[in-house]
Order: C-alpha cells, then sequence, then structure tokens
C-alpha cells in the first residue's frame, strides 16, 4: 500500500482545509518544494499534490510551484486541481507529472476522461469527492445528484489507474478516515482506490492497510503529518509490510505513465 503525503497549495503556499472551505485553510509552509524533499527525506516516494485555486478556477493557478515540487522530488507527483482540458494534461505529463487525478472533468465530461485515460494509460485517477454519499465538483463547492457508485461504475474498463475517495465531512478534520466507505467502494469495483480524509495517525494505515488485498491502493494523509501526529516514516513501514508477499502491481500502477506518452 502506498502512502501519498499531502502538498495543498493556495497562493503558493502550503495549506490544509477544513472541509475543503477556502476559508478554513491553515498555513504550513510557503516553500513547497522544500516541503516536498522534507518528505523525500523521509522515505516518501510518491506525492499527492492539489492546486486548490486552480480546482475553483478550473485552470492551473500554482504553476510555478508545481514545477518547483517535480523538480525537487525524486519520486512520482501525483496533481488534481483544475485539469480539464486536453492541453493541460499534455503539459502536466510533459513536464514530469506522473499522474493526473481528475474530478469536476470526470463527472461533467466523462468521455473525454476516458479519453485521456486511453491516450495516457496509467497516468489518470478518477476523483470520487463526496459529501454525505453523493459526488462534489469544482473545489467541492458544488455538490451533485450523483451517488458514489454510479460514478465509479462509469469509468469500470475504462483504463482508469485508481479512484480516489475522499469522504469531504471528514477532510482537514483528524476524524479518521472513512474505512468502511473505502473498503466497500473497492470491493465494489475492480479498479484500486486511494483512500483520502480524515486520517488522524497510525491506526487509520493499519486498518487500511489490513484490507489492502481487497483492492486499497494507498492512503493520503497531510494534516496529521503536519502536525505531528503521524510520523511518516513509521506510516510507509507500516504500510510497505501489506505489500509482502503481493507483487508489485500496485506500484507500478502508481509510477509514470507509459513512456513517450506525453
Amino acid at each position: 500500500m502506498i502512502v501519498f503525503p499531502a502538498i495543498d497549495l493556495k497562493q503558493g503556499q502550503v495549506v490544509r482545509l477544513a472541509e475543503g472551505d477556502m476559508d478554513r485553510a491553515t498555513i504550513y509552509g510557503d516553500d513547497p518544494a522544500a516541503q516536498a524533499v522534507l518528505f523525500a527525506e523521509a522515505g516518501a516516494q510518491h506525492l499527492h499534490v492539489v492546486d486548490l485555486d486552480g480546482s475553483f478556477a478550473g485552470r492551473a493557478e500554482n504553476r510555478a510551484a508545481v514545477e518547483a515540487i517535480v523538480e525537487a522530488f525524486p519520486g512520482h507527483v501525483q496533481l488534481g486541481g483544475g485539469i480539464r482540458t486536453r492541453e493541460a494534461v499534455a503539459g502536466w505529463f510533459e513536464l514530469g507529472v506522473s499522474r493526473i487525478v481528475m474530478g469536476t472533468a470526470a463527472l461533467k465530461d466523462p468521455q473525454f476522461v476516458k479519453d485521456m485515460a486511453k491516450e495516457y494509460a496509467g497516468g489518470i485517477v478518477v476523483a470520487v469527492d463526496a459529501r454525505d454519499g453523493l459526488i462534489a465538483t469544482e473545489g467541492w463547492a458544488e455538490v451533485s445528484d450523483v451517488r458514489i457508485e454510479d460514478m465509479a461504475r462509469r469509468f469500470e474498463d475504462a483504463g482508469v489507474a485508481s479512484l480516489l475517495f475522499t469522504d469531504i465531512g471528514r477532510d482537514g478534520l483528524l476524524k479518521g478516515c472513512n474505512i468502511d466507505a473505502t473498503v466497500e467502494l473497492a470491493r465494489r469495483t475492480d479498479m484500486p482506490v486511494i483512500a483520502s480524509g480524515g486520517v488522524k495517525g497510525l491506526d487509520d494505515i493499519h486498518m487500511l492497510s489490513i484490507h489492502a488485498h481487497e483492492g486499497i491502493e494507498g492512503v493520503i494523509t497531510g494534516r496529521a503529518l503536519y502536525d505531528g501526529r503521524l510520523d511518516l516514516a513509521a506510516a510507509l513501514a507500516m504500510a510497505g509490510r501489506s505489500n509482502a508477499g503481493r507483487s508489485n502491481a500496485g506500484r507500478s500502477s502508481a509510477g509514470r505513465a507509459g513512456s513517450g506518452q506525453a
């Protein structure tokens, strides 16, 4: 199982939001690239980066910060936030981003996302961000009438690398990850699932790792790391043990999109 430390960007700063509310942001630093290096030094091989401003604008708003992170981090960078055009997808892959996360585009233009998943094999992740079981878009500012399972079903056999499931009601609040809902989603789909939202400590990593064999590919954690409630090295070690005796398929799928495709 992969642990993805999160770097959320707002106006060039490293922040964490509470329940996706831009007005409830806690600033943790003004040097995203330096933060990426710290995560790498702790052993992280994957990062989850979100352009929060871009999520609302529908275009890159923290490009310089993302570029600096990709340049500084020696592993794989997974990027989300306002990526809704073919040009944007191609541009980020050319820069060196490993995987791109799409949420709003997945709901509003599913064929586009399927086309990108086919063109960039292993490079597209669909965000299943939900509030009370319903999909939220536009930086979580809008809630649709589409249920989690229905959204996931649209992308089965489409070549999508993974589903990223976030329980918005827990995100940034250290309430604990919604293990039950995450595992249930993994059981209902053939796609690997990445857990996100509410991770508060090593217990969450342990519980998710127990279910890794059921399709839990990884977990994203942010505030728990920044607040010192979760030791990244310990989390990586625990997640690594869940891979013992299993193939590298999950880790490989989280690597860069097929060479030469960008």
